[in-house]
């Protein structure tokens, strides 16, 4: 079953939970997504009310899927650049799909649904992002038809001694 996406949900007490939940399990499932095993809820809701301040102050939006059973199963932020010569595209943060859901395709349905809402967007020409090298994420993205850019070596420092590259990703919109 297809996942059912929403940008710009109301901010529920089910919906933070939710995304604490989904986070926290992509963390300590080794997801990519600011975090290295083991973490809990509370080592991750700080970054989430970052994600909310910035939903408040306009610059950021969220877009959630929804499993059949109104869990949440994924998500992406997409974040408007402040610097006024980059206002013409946006970051793709966060970008994750919950571990039980992994493997069916909802990772890409996922990236579809932020092209589509950040297609409604005023004046945005291309969607930027990037992930961690070592993990094979860069082929999944090219598969959606992002293209690498850039890349930092060892610029994320998961563990001593294991450095990984920050790759920058990007899909024009034009």
């Amino acid at each position: 079953m297809a996942l059912t996406f929403t940008l710009d949900p109301a901010i529920t007490p089910t919906l933070r939970d939710g995304l604490l939940t989904l986070w926290t399990d992509v963390s300590n499932t080794g997801g990519a997504v600011g975090f290295v095993p083991p973490v809990t809820r509370e080592d991750i809701r700080p970054s989430l009310l970052k994600h909310f301040t910035a939903m408040a102050d306009g610059t950021s939006r969220l877009l959630v899927g929804h499993d059949e059973d109104g869990t949440v199963a994924a998500t992406a932020f997409v974040t408007h650049n402040s610097h006024p010569l980059m206002k013409h595209w946006v970051w793709l943060y966060t970008v994750m799909v919950h571990p039980r859901h992994q493997g069916r395709g909802y990772g890409r349905d996922l990236l579809a649904a932020a092209e589509r809402s950040v297609r409604t967007l005023d004046g945005i020409e291309a969607i930027r992002l990037t992930c961690r090298g070592g993990l094979g994420l860069e082929r999944f993205y090219a598969s959606c038809g992002y293209k690498e850019v850039g890349r930092v070596p060892d610029a994320i420092r998961v563990a001593p001694g294991d450095d990984r590259d920050d790759v920058i990703m990007l899909l024009p919109l034009a």
